[in-house]
């Protein structure tokens, strides 16, 4: 009984080595449609699919490897009697490789094409034969992706391992609850509009039932302790997951958290200026805006310049020698920027265990995808906290901010969506100079902000998070010299602690919007 594979591919990487390997030993190659003509040109001869069923293929190329035929060769047990003798009867010949990658839904997705493009690009022919392959994985080799073709090439020699089979199994059935857990997802984002087709806002698209694919980037050496096992898992290819690493150790789960935190609020503080963030333990110890990144970078460090100690680094700019030169001035554990200039890496490669990260695009405007938080025995899911740069300060008290103050403020603001609530952030000259974070009152935030803070108070600003439920918050903040404050408002005793700002003399603006980072 001869040796047979079917090819059908979409990626088509690799697939003319491939096939001409399998040739040589001893496979008769079946394939359609475009495989089938790439490989021709190639000038490998293959058997169309249509000549295996006896059946053209019909709705214009929907139905073709949807045939007994070709599933038979394919789920049939070499090791059942029945099932070979079935076989012989139907003279229908065992498949015993199918390398098979799906149609580009995903990728046609991410380009923006029409529904109805969309939706003619799931694969069903693919996904039905790699499935049954992967299911008969004892006699029939699924592969889906061609970095797995030399092996299978070299494994084919002296019998392939059952390990491999399996390996090449899961893999399969992985890829294809991928795919059809993107199908799924999108068919959910689906609104009709009469007859038509339209897709809802995402933040309007929860499913019912939620599926989730994510793809190995690296293992890491532990959790956030070593007694735990950890990896990290790539959604889509921005920001942190699709960052290089230039220099340095490898990356730690919690250095994986923290460059998420440093580049979430440095690329929200804007492209107008130089900008610097450092983080400890995910929150902010520092950040600041400057006329040039080592200023920017100087203010930020002087937020907090012993938490700085072992921090994190993010710059929005492309790290130049100045900066460099203070960044290697104390410890650092990693550093994530848009880039750096030759006389920067070398000064700071000079640090053998420094992190060096490079991300050269930010991330796009609508933050894509969903934040999830696990909990046992389930996961909380909601739409990413968006930027809170251009919400609207609407003044409340008989003062209003000055202009000099109102920038402190969007600072302040900005920098709060990032603290753990709850959270009072104060600022002053564009540069945070205190952080009360995760406190379980308001109060305590305000007065462990002002003890934090590294330089005199007199003329600063303070952000709440969330409204003050109390004016003591305003009472603690304004015995310290500050003169203004950004807070969501919504409080029942919103009169009661604007009537204490005006007392003080202090400015206030509410947002009417609470950021709330549990």
């Amino acid at each position: 009984m001869g040796k047979r594979a079917l090819l059908s591919v979409a990626n088509k990487t690799g697939i003319a080595p491939f096939a001409r390997g399998l040739q040589e030993k001893g496979f008769e190659l079946v394939s359609s449609g475009g495989t089938a003509k790439a490989l021709e040109a190639e000038g490998i001869a293959v058997r169309r699919v249509a000549d295996v069923t006896g059946a053209k293929e019909i709705l214009g190329g929907r139905v073709k490897t949807l045939h007994p035929v070709i599933h038979a060769g394919i789920l049939a047990r070499r090791d059942v009697g029945a099932d070979v003798e079935e076989l012989a009867r139907q003279e229908i010949l065992p498949i015993d490789v199918v390398a098979v990658n799906f149609y580009p839904f995903e990728a046609t997705l991410a380009a923006g094409r029409p529904i109805a493009e969309v939706i003619e690009n799931i694969d069903i022919g693919g996904p039905s034969m790699l499935r049954a392959a992967a299911k008969n994985f004892r006699d029939v080799l699924a592969v889906i992706d061609p970095d797995d073709y030399e092996q299978v090439l070299r494994e084919l020699t002296n019998g392939v391992r059952l390990e491999t089979r399996v390996r090449l199994a899961a893999k399969a059935f992985a890829a294809s609850a991928s795919y059809e857990g993107a199908i799924a997802a999108y068919l959910a984002r689906l609104e009709t509009k009469g007859d038509e087709l339209a897709e809802k806002e995402a933040s309007e698209s929860l499913p019912d039932k939620l599926l989730m694919s994510f793809d190995k980037v690296q293992d890491l050496r532990y959790g956030e302790n070593p007694h735990q096992a950890a990896a990290f898992y790539r959604e889509d290819a921005f920001a942190l997951s699709a960052a290089e690493k230039l220099h340095g150790k490898e990356l730690s789960y919690n250095n994986i958290l923290d460059l998420d935190a440093a580049w979430r609020l440095v690329r929200e503080l804007g492209p107008d200026h130089a900008a610097a963030v450092v983080i400890k333990h995910t929150n902010p110890a520092g950040a600041a805006l400057g006329a040039s990144l080592v200023e920017a970078y100087v203010k930020a460090r002087a937020t907090d310049p012993v938490s700085a100690f072992g921090g994190i680094v993010a710059l929005n700019r492309t790290v130049d020698r100045d900066t460099a030169t203070e960044l290697s001035s104390t410890f650092l554990e990693a550093v994530v920027a848009p880039g750096f200039e030759d006389g920067a890496l070398e000064i700071l490669t000079a640090k053998k265990n420094l992190r060096l990260m490079r991300i050269e695009h930010v991330l796009p405007p609508a933050w894509p995808g969903r934040n999830f938080c696990r909990v046992l025995g389930g996961v909380l899911v909601q739409a990413w906290d968006a930027d809170g740069a251009d919400e609207s300060f609407d003044v409340v008290t008989e003062r209003a901010p000055s202009e000099a103050e109102l920038a402190d403020l969007r600072l302040a603001w900005i920098a709060a969506k990032h603290v753990k609530s709850n959270a009072i952030v104060v600022a002053k000259g564009g540069a945070l100079v205190g952080v009360g974070a995760g406190q379980m009152s308001r109060v305590d935030s305000c007065r462990l902000a002002v003890s934090k803070a590294n330089a005199p108070l007199a003329d600063s600003v303070a952000a709440s998070d969330a409204f003050f439920p109390f004016r003591d918050g305003v009472d603690a903040l304004a015995e310290a010299g500050i003169v203004a404050v950004v807070q969501p408002g919504g409080s029942v005793r919103d009169d009661e602690v604007i009537q204490a700002a005006n007392e003080r003399g202090i400015a206030m603006v509410f947002t009417g919007k609470r950021h709330f980072r549990h």
